[in-house]
């Protein structure tokens, strides 16, 4: 799989010069493929990013003696037990870590359900699986339930929804607004790819049990974001337009703002001070990543989460490449785990796959099957989107019995 390329050629002999014609069959990457390169592309992004999260660009040159270029080890070598009581992980040596744990998790509940997702298949589904369920945790290098590797945002799910009995669809208020539900809603833009719009409204209707404020519409705008890059010929530049014209807000003015700056770069070196001093005016946390300003993650209409934004902007800059992207992402620093899962899974669902020896190595590293998840998601997928058109055409037929409009059926 390459890049989708808006290149404006006119089509090679044999191919289907009509963007509406289904029975031209596909165009470029398959469904299958591209639910695999986002997928694997994410967690690639993640294992990469973990070892280097909450650094500045300039610490983690200073650290790996030059920009981080593939797989890399703890940040602290060996002391990774001891160096951040608070967090004892194995970041690094390609560990995917919480972003890569809760995605394959909202697939799984996308298999139980197959079908579209709210805010009561978290409480029903996506919390007893992070409760009841032990799995391989690469950080901890141990079997554990999920529930003990997962970040406080994240607990937040299983204390307000199990514990609080919330209503899941508010659950989300009160939680702090960060990128917790944004990280892993990818799922949500592949099982409605190629239409951002319904994107958006499932994954705010699922991020509301996690998120408010700019956090839940992070989350909308990413997995629209995902779907749109589905769309056969997709660039960077049409995932940004439609990500302005579904977001509000901050977020919208960040995506704006960042990828603007984007657009005037080409490689992710030039670009690293220029987009963070794009975002930094929506961004709550502030100068210094892990001592976070007063107003940090707190609900605001005229603010953003960093991540995302600096994703698109990293795509942009890449053009829809993954090495470069995701690359560029990790760089970044601060939060680049996620930066890098969100980049991964954009530029894979573009058609742009994550290089074939960091997938391995990072699979076998994590001891995980990155591409078990992805057979099973594009095979929901297609269940849901064939329920679609029947609930459709079944609301043709009674609009039509109403005299509303005639039904070509």
């Amino acid at each position: 799989m390459t890049p989708q390329k808006d290149s404006g050629r006119t089509p090679r002999e044999g191919e289907d010069r009509r963007e509406d014609d289904p029975a031209a069959g596909p165009r470029g990457p398959s469904l299958e493929e591209r639910i695999t390169a986002a997928l694997v592309g994410a967690a690639v992004g993640d294992a990469l990013g973990g070892p280097v999260e909450g650094y500045s660009p300039d610490q983690i040159l200073q650290r790996h003696g030059g920009r981080v270029h593939g797989v890399v080890g703890p940040w602290s070598g060996d002391d990774w037990r001891t160096a951040r009581p608070i967090a004892p992980y194995h970041k690094g040596d390609g560990h995917v870590t919480d972003d890569t744990l809760m995605t394959h998790a909202l697939v799984r509940v996308y298999a139980r359900v197959r079908d579209h997702l709210d805010a009561y298949a978290v409480a029903d589904h996506l919390v007893p699986d992070l409760m009841t369920h032990p799995r391989w945790i690469p950080e901890l290098e141990a079997e554990a339930l999920p529930l003990h590797r997962i970040f406080l945002a994240e607990k937040w799910l299983v204390a307000r929804l199990h514990y609080g009995h919330v209503d899941p669809r508010e659950a989300g208020v009160g939680n702090i607004v960060n990128c917790g539900a944004a990280m892993y809603t990818a799922p949500v833009g592949l099982v409605n790819a190629a239409d951002p719009r319904a994107a958006y409204a499932e994954a705010l209707d699922v991020a509301g049990a996690h998120q408010s404020s700019y956090g839940r519409e992070a989350a909308g705008v990413l997995a629209a974001a995902v779907a749109a890059a589905c769309t056969p010929g997709a660039t960077p530049d049409s995932v940004v337009a439609e990500c302005l014209a579904l977001a509000k807000d901050g977020t919208r003015a960040a995506i704006e703002a960042v990828c603007d700056v984007a657009r005037d770069h080409t490689h992710f070196e030039s670009a690293l001070g220029p987009l963070r001093a794009a975002v930094a005016p929506y961004d709550t946390v502030g100068p210094d990543y892990r001592a976070p300003s007063l107003g940090a993650r707190r609900p605001s209409r005229l603010h953003a989460i960093e991540e995302l934004p600096v994703a698109l902007g990293m795509l942009t800059v890449a053009r829809g490449d993954f090495r470069h992207a995701v690359l560029g992402a990790v760089n970044y620093g601060r939060d680049c785990d996620s930066i890098a899962t969100m980049a991964g899974a954009l530029a894979g669902a573009l058609g742009s796959p994550a290089p074939e020896e960091w997938a391995k190595t990072v699979a076998e590293a994590s001891r995980l099957d990155l591409w078990e998840p992805a057979r099973t998601l594009a095979a929901v997928a297609r269940e849901v989107f064939e329920k679609d058109v029947r609930r459709r055409r079944a609301h043709e037929r009674a609009f039509a019995g109403m005299g509303g409009s005639r039904c070509s059926d």
